[in-house]
């Protein structure tokens, strides 16, 4: 018969809330395991340098050390921590310790011991001797030919370039061109549960990592090619993330606590605490970029040419990764037929840069819609016509492989952001105001996400369902649950499709040795592929069910349907049998049980929208800035979780918030770093937050999503920091073309305008 859903489209809680408002959540630091050493890390308080001579013997002689490790005693085999799967190939340029330092807070050294306390006093003890390098921060300097190369064969990384259409025929057909630089910032994804690890290497050389991990599978691989072994001998559990934001992706400190474990045989505990969490994790990758814009007197964009560098800093990891990524968003969001974009990471003397949420999105499209709105001004176009001029539509295609986008939104999401912020009246107000101390302003952007790795890597996820006896389930998921209720998204896609609720649908997650192989929780990617992988595993399940229920029922199976956990004859409710009868008389009549797996390819990438708007005011006599009214609606296509999707704007904007006008990891020239707290760093709190309006686009739903569903978890944060600068830049009349816009900067911007 046909029925409502029941739980798509339902607002619920995350599944784990009440264990973590009542603080009965374990994550990995909560954890002990018998016989446990504990193991502290000597960082390097130089920028670049070999290390000449380190001597570690007092703080082997002291009581309570159990092992010392150094380049001298640990694997000198070279990895890159961003691998994703067996054959991925990424330069190759970290080890566990290395014989030169390349940046402050690089590894130099670590101890196990018996206590916290005395591996802290032992690292005390460890004497090193420098012989310092030159040191290079500026990514511009670093790329010179003539730059001192801080790994082999110099500094640039590699290159990703893409082209459509005719650059050069763009730009003869504009009636305007227009060129400018755009700079971003170093920062920290800043998850309230620094990194953390417990490497166990028993005698039977199995090496068992208990970690926050969002790629418990390509970690795998990394830890395989560092210590040789097999992946039978390796086993990662991620039991819980407090926060991810891509920077648990990669391999971290985990390498040195399975080096102290091979070395005791004992399982060691390794715990940053916030500073070495800041200082030797990873931060999003700062970048530099040159863009060039021809348009029409109209406003049609008839040529786009990008020209980006990304600091990388110290090692490779996922420099490749980031620019690939960001080499192909750019293309989705407007109809220019003529682009290029090019971007060289570059190694400089910083922290290594990795993944955080948006993964190269947020730099390449804030130099982008910086530019749209420097051109709406020049050419007094109104800055949401621009936007509507040039926005793709539902069936546009890439123009640069020619695939159809799926199902985009941006449209209709302009429309409705204009209406939430009551853009034409804020526009009044920034007129009104021009003159005055306190200026009002007002700034849109358009930004975009992937909904999976599609084109770039081998995208599969394979679930397994088991049934048991009693009518309950076990959900076997390589999905690694990051706060945003990933794993619950897919407990509620089997509860809508086997008619099981979902307190009776249990979950096995991110365990290498138990779960089926998964690539990771990242590129925006859980709901998209992972729900489908989800609804393809039920429906599989479904079948054998109803083949079960049909034996009871003595009806055909393709004539039951499964809710309210029975098992219905669509013709006559009358007729029908409880999942537990149905499950017993599996067991019980054919002794035979239920399980299934699929495996879910994801064979096309489409393209989740937003449009930002906001309006600011700005002292013109501090350059202080407030944000008043901040609106975001994004195109997710039919929305599985309306309550946890919301969530998933609202912390997008305010990460993005934070982008835009207050956060910076900074160095000096020598290569110190100025913000390893929280405090200096200054993540917005909740009593900085402005006034948020939210909405999300009409859709029949993206094809192959689960129900129509695609990604919200990471387009939020892209379009914030051009939104923002926009409407300081229209409230001042001055161009700013760098973040963090403070007021230092907004207030330099003011003065050499009116010079």
């Amino acid at each position: 018969m046909a029925h409502d859903f029941r739980e798509i489209g339902k607002s619920r809680p995350i599944r784990d809330a009440e264990l973590k408002v009542t603080g009965r959540k374990v994550y990995t630091d909560d954890m002990t395991l018998p016989n446990m050493l504990y193991a502290k890390v000597l960082f390097s308080p130089v920028a670049h340098a070999r290390i000449v001579n380190i001597d570690t013997s007092k703080a082997e002689a002291l009581p309570g050390v159990r092992a010392v490790a150094t380049y001298k005693n640990v694997s000198q085999v070279k990895y890159n921590s961003a691998v994703r799967f067996i054959e991925n190939q990424l330069p190759e340029t970290e080890r566990i310790f290395d014989d030169t330092v390349r940046f402050v807070g690089d590894r130099v050294a670590a101890v196990a011991a018996e206590t916290l306390e005395i591996a802290e006093a032992a690292v005390k003890l460890i004497e090193v001797e420098y012989e310092e390098l030159p040191v290079l921060m500026d990514v511009r300097e670093a790329a010179k030919p003539d730059a001192y190369p801080i790994h082999e064969g110099g500094n640039i990384v590699g290159c990703n370039e893409v082209t459509a259409g005719d650059l050069d025929k763009g730009f003869a057909e504009a009636d305007y061109i227009f060129e400018d630089d755009f700079q971003t910032q170093f920062i920290h994804q800043g998850a309230m549960e620094p990194h953390v690890a417990i490497a166990d290497w028993n005698y039977d050389d199995k090496l068992t990592i208990i970690t926050p991990s969002q790629d418990t599978f390509g970690n795998r691989v990394v830890y395989g090619r560092i210590f040789g072994l097999p992946y039978n001998k390796i086993r990662i559990i991620s039991p819980a993330i407090g926060g991810g934001f891509g920077g648990k992706i990669e391999v971290t400190l985990e390498v040195v606590a399975a080096a102290l474990s091979k070395m005791t045989r004992r399982p060691v505990k390794l715990t940053y605490n916030r500073k070495e969490t800041m200082l030797s994790t990873r931060v999003r990758h700062a970048s530099v970029g040159h863009f060039k814009v021809g348009v029409k007197k109209d406003g049609h964009f008839t040529a786009v040419d990008i020209n980006m560098m990304t600091n990388t800093g110290a090692y490779a990891s996922s420099a490749l990764n980031v620019s690939g990524a960001m080499s192909h968003k750019v293309f989705k969001v407007y109809k220019i037929a003529n682009m290029h974009f090019k971007n060289n990471p570059v190694y400089t003397n910083s922290a290594i840069s990795g993944a955080m949420r948006g993964y190269g999105s947020p730099q390449a499209f804030f130099g982008l819609e910086r530019m749209f709105n420097r051109v709406a001004n020049e050419l007094g176009i109104d800055q949401a016509e621009l936007q509507r001029i040039n926005l793709v539509d539902p069936d546009s295609l890439d123009p640069c492989f020619f695939h159809p986008l799926g199902n985009p939104q941006p449209k209709d999401c302009l429309e409705k952001v204009l209406k939430l912020i009551n853009y034409d009246e804020a526009v009044k107000e920034m007129e009104a105001t021009k003159n005055d101390r306190y200026r009002i302003g007002v700034g849109v952007s358009t930004g975009v996400h992937g909904n999976n790795c599609f084109g770039a890597h081998r995208d599969v996820t394979t679930l397994m369902i088991k049934m048991n006896e009693d009518g309950t389930a076990i959900l076997y998921t390589g999905s690694h649950d990051m706060g945003c209720d990933t794993v619950g998204t897919q407990v509620a896609i089997v509860s809508e499709v086997l008619g099981i609720p979902t307190n009776k649908i249990d979950v096995v997650a991110a365990d290498s040795d138990v779960c089926l192989w998964h690539l990771g929780d990242f590129s925006s990617r859980g709901t998209f592929v992972v729900g489908m992988a989800a609804k393809n595993t039920a429906e599989k399940m479904k079948k054998l069910l109803q083949e079960q229920a049909s034996e009871l029922l003595e009806v055909p199976a393709e004539e039951i349907d499964l809710y309210d956990d029975r098992a219905w004859w669509e013709k006559d409710e009358s007729k029908n049998v409880s999942i537990a009868d149905v499950m017993l008389h599996c067991q019980r009549d054919h002794a035979r049980e239920l399980c299934v797996n699929d495996s879910q390819l994801a064979d096309r990438g489409p393209t989740s929208y937003g449009v930002h708007a906001a309006k600011v005011k700005v002292d013109m006599e501090t350059g202080e800035v407030e944000v008043l009214d901040y609106a975001a609606v994004h195109d997710a296509g039919h929305i599985i979780n309306p309550m946890g999707i919301e969530g998933q704007l609202q912390g997008g904007i305010h990460m993005g918030l934070g982008y835009a006008l207050t956060e910076e990891f900074k160095y000096d020239e020598k290569g110190n770093p100025q913000t390893t707290n929280l405090r200096k760093f200054h993540i917005l709190k909740a009593s900085e937050m402005p006034r948020l309006h939210l909405g999300f686009a009409d859709s029949e739903g993206e094809p192959g999503g689960p129900y129509g569903a695609k990604s919200m978890g990471e387009s939020p944060v892209v379009p914030v920091a051009p939104t923002i600068v926009n409407a300081i830049v229209n409230a001042i009349g001055a161009e700013i073309n760098s973040i963090p816009a403070t007021p230092d900067k907004v207030l330099a911007a003011i003065k050499s305008k009116s010079k």
